[in-house]
């Protein structure tokens, strides 16, 4: 497939098709990883993956038991 590349900003930026976009399981405001090979003169887009549902409610749990202690050591 080829792009061509667009002017936003100052920045330079590629379209992906709606169709790539769900085939990779994608939607607008993912968050993806960007690799730049200058060796190979490539840019390769990754995706992020799925956080863990069970971190995410561990870190939930922490957050709800240590509120007042993170509350203080970010007033330090």
């Amino acid at each position: 497939m080829t792009q061509k590349l667009l002017k936003i900003g100052s920045s330079a930026v590629v379209t992906i098709p709606k169709k790539s976009l769900k085939e990779l399981g994608l939607k607008v405001g993912d968050e993806v990883r960007v690799v730049v090979d200058v060796d190979e003169k490539r840019v390769v887009i990754e995706s992020r993956g799925k956080i863990n549902k069970e971190v995410l409610s561990w870190i939930d749990r922490f957050i709800k038991m240590y509120r007042p202690a993170l509350k203080a050591l970010a007033k330090k």
